[in-house]
């Protein structure tokens, strides 16, 4: 039998994940078992768009399911990261391209990224460069498109 993969994430992150699994199971889940259900009092389901549109969704939907109940099945929490001077996980980092402004991330587990809030993954290109470095540091970063660029760590919290 192989052996499932553990998956680090945050007691916060857990804890949005446990509320979206919980909306998605039982407020989501009736709600589209209710539209397949109406649409299939329609009659004729080869050509019925409100059917195929739910089964659809409910496809989405319990893949959704799947997806966020491995991470609850399989998590392992990680705590807080200790102030240090060197990037590690959940360390804040500002970082600036050369002559660019300087952005700030949050360094994550990959099940909590959301680069639009500024939450990377310690797995994306930017995170893995970072890693282990210090402030003050130029790190080469590969972009997925094999371009690489320089970025100056200037402050870690």
């Amino acid at each position: 039998m192989q052996q499932r993969k553990q998956i680090p994430i945050t007691r916060e992150g857990l804890d949005e994940i446990q509320r979206e699994l919980a909306e998605l199971v039982n407020e989501r889940r009736p709600d589209v078992v209710a539209k397949i259900k109406a649409a299939r009092e329609h009659g004729d389901l080869s050509e019925n768009f409100e059917y195929h549109a739910a089964r659809n969704e409910q496809s989405f939907l319990e893949t959704r399911i799947q997806e966020l109940e491995a991470i609850v099945r399989d998590h392992v929490l990680i705590e807080a990261a200790t102030p240090s001077d060197i990037v590690q996980v959940l360390s804040t980092v500002t970082l600036q391209e050369e002559d660019g402004p300087e952005e700030t991330y949050r360094i994550v587990p990959p099940a909590e990224a959301d680069p639009t809030s500024g939450s990377i993954s310690y797995e994306s290109a930017m995170g893995s460069a970072v890693m282990g470095h210090r402030e003050g540091e130029e790190v080469e970063v590969q972009a997925p498109s094999g371009a690489t660029y320089a970025v100056r760590i200037t402050r870690i919290e």
